[in-house]
This record gives C-alpha cells, structure tokens and sequence, in this order.
C-alpha cells in the first residue's frame, strides 16, 4: 500500500491545529477546532481505505482488487456526527451570543470558590503527610475476620425435611 506522505502530514496538522483551537474559550474557536478535527478523522478514514477498487457488491471479481467498505461507512458515519455536533454548537453560540453579547466561556463564582477549595485541600493533605506511618495495611484495622462474611441461618429439621419432599410423605 502507497500512502502519500503530504495527506499523513495535513491529517496531523489538521488535528493538531483542530485540538488547539478547542482549548480556547471562544465557543466559535471551539466549533472551528471541533470542524477541523472531524476533517482530520474523514482524511485519515481516507488514507486508510487504501487503493481504489472496485466496489464489493458488484458481480464476480477478485477479492484483492475489491475496496474495504468499512472505513467508507466509518466515513459517512464522521459526517453525520461532525454535522450534528456542529449544529448544536452553532445554536450554542447563537444563545450565548443573544444573551451575553459574547461567546466567551466566563468562570463562575462556583469555578472560583471549587479553584480556591482545592488549595487549601492541597494545603491540608501536606500536613497530614507529616503524620506517623501506622502499620496497618488495610482499612479494616481491628477485626478479627475478613471484611466480607457469609451469615447463613440455621435451618430446622422440618425446612430440611420439606426442602427434600419428604414431610408430606411424598404426596403434594
């Protein structure tokens, strides 16, 4: 199989560029970097199709010379997901724009106040590391058997005797 090197080059840098652009805040550089990663997936479907052949329903032929219908469904299948989450994102855009006049993810008091929280949690779990080592290696400190116990109950002679049948004499 010969693959051109110049489409394994634009395919990479179609999703590197794709990746960056989603980092962003900017919904509208999302929805680029999300619509050139579903270019990058089509390309690289593509390149794996191979050599053209012929098509795999079409008459008696030589299976070598026929063409791989799975990446060409797996193709038609990336379009329709890039074009479907590309139209939620654009009414995405479209909200943020009619409400705030902008399409910039903002943080929120609660982003804020979760970024501070953690902080101080990182603060605290540093002075805990100070603490002695307890031998223990388990959680379970200070029972005698294992964490998980089976409790069967005591079954009486009459259970035991109708569980075989034999308590009515066999009839029923």
């Amino acid at each position: 199989m010969n693959i051109s090197l110049v489409l394994v080059v634009i395919m990479a840098v179609l999703f590197a560029c794709g990746v960056y652009s989603m980092l962003e805040r900017s919904l509208t550089r999302v929805l680029i970097g999300f619509l050139l990663l579903g270019n990058a997936t089509n390309l690289l479907l593509l390149i794996v199709i191979g050599a053209p052949g012929i098509a795999p329903f079409v008459g008696d032929g030589d299976p070598s010379e026929m063409s791989d219908p799975v990446p060409m469904a797996l193709t038609l299948t990336a379009i329709v997901i890039t074009f479907a989450v590309s139209a939620f994102l654009l009414a995405l855009i479209y909200r943020s724009w009619q409400l705030g006049q902008a399409d910039t993810v903002q943080d929120d008091h609660e982003d804020v106040a979760l970024r501070e929280r953690t902080v101080e949690d990182d603060e605290v779990m540093d002075d805990e590391d100070d603490t002695e080592h307890d031998d223990a290696t388990t959680d379970f400190v200070g029972t005698a058997t294992a964490p998980i116990t089976i409790v069967r109950p005591e079954r009486s002679a009459e259970a035991d005797a109708d569980a075989d049948g034999d308590a009515d004499g066999g009839e029923r």
